[in-house]
């Protein structure tokens, strides 16, 4: 995953629509300490900081139907990864200080173009390929910066101008839990606390819309139980539910854009399972 970004940040430098001597400049992911001493100019971004953005995750689980039965699977983590970008040039004195600060202020400039890496061209590489979030990209944000002083120090090299860099990547959960074959009737009992034999019986009850032919599940149709005068609409798997029955015969009507309009008689409650899917022809 995190070499993928590498890759990506790469591309990104290596662009051709890039400043020219942004893109001849050699892209380096070392570590630069005391003994990185590139022998061209370079573009060094050192990833020091992984973490978990939890504000930009979403805590809740979602199912999925895999054939007949429903998997949770949980969002992908959003993780914040931090560079330290530099230049470093091999050219002596003054000439050495007027590359470095050059090249710096061209990738600051163009790096500083990309709020998210586009999906276009030829930037993500690998697992950042369809990603369910383009990455976001945040650069010269002081606050992300490691104490430079212990930083450099720690690294035993003489400190020099930098900014940094964050790409905020989602990377999968590794977990999903199986939940078994969809609820179409859920029996519900009322009762009114310290009044023996008040119980109520409620039902709620679920189902499918599909096409006849294909058995493919048709969203955004209408289905009303004629006899509560209610109506609701399936979703984008076909389904419908209703909640707060009382045992007995109901009538449902389903209809949709380009099928005929059906009516079937259904029991609440009642076996098998399955009786409140609706066909609808052509």
């Amino acid at each position: 995953m995190f070499h993928d970004l590498d890759s990506t940040l790469m591309a990104i430098l290596d662009d051709q629509a890039a400043p020219t001597e942004l893109r001849d400049a050699d892209v380096s992911f070392e570590t630069p300490d005391r003994n990185f001493a590139p022998g061209q100019p370079t573009v060094n971004l050192f990833l020091f900081e992984v973490k978990e953005n939890r504000a930009r995750r979403d805590q809740v689980p979602h199912s999925e139907k895999v054939a007949d039965l429903f998997v949770r699977r949980f969002p992908p983590l959003r993780v914040d990864c931090t560079y330290l970008v530099t230049t470093w040039s091999n050219q002596p004195g003054a000439l050495r200080v007027a590359e470095e600060h050059r090249l710096l202020g061209q990738a600051l400039q163009w790096l500083s173009r990309f709020g998210t890496v586009p999906d276009v061209g030829d930037y993500l590489k690998g697992s950042l390929i369809d990603q369910p979030f383009a990455p976001l990209t945040l650069v010269a944000q002081m606050d992300s910066k490691p104490n430079m002083g212990e930083f450099w120090s720690a690294l035993g090299t003489p400190p020099r101008p930098a900014f940094t860099l964050l790409a905020t990547i989602a990377m999968a959960f590794p977990l999903e839990l199986p939940e078994g074959p969809p609820v179409v009737t859920k029996e519900i009992r009322l009762e009114i606390k310290d009044v023996p034999g008040t119980q109520e019986v409620v039902f709620e009850i679920a189902g499918t819309v599909r096409e006849a032919a294909t058995l493919a599940p048709i969203g955004n149709a209408e289905v009303t139980m004629l006899e509560l005068d209610r109506t609701v609409q399936t979703d984008g798997e076909g389904r419908f539910r209703f909640a707060g029955l009382e045992p007995g015969s109901y009538t449902l009507r389903a209809a949709a854009t380009g099928f005929v309009t059906l009516d079937q008689a259904i029991q609440v409650p009642r076996t098998p399972l399955d009786t409140y899917d609706v066909s609808l022809p052509i």
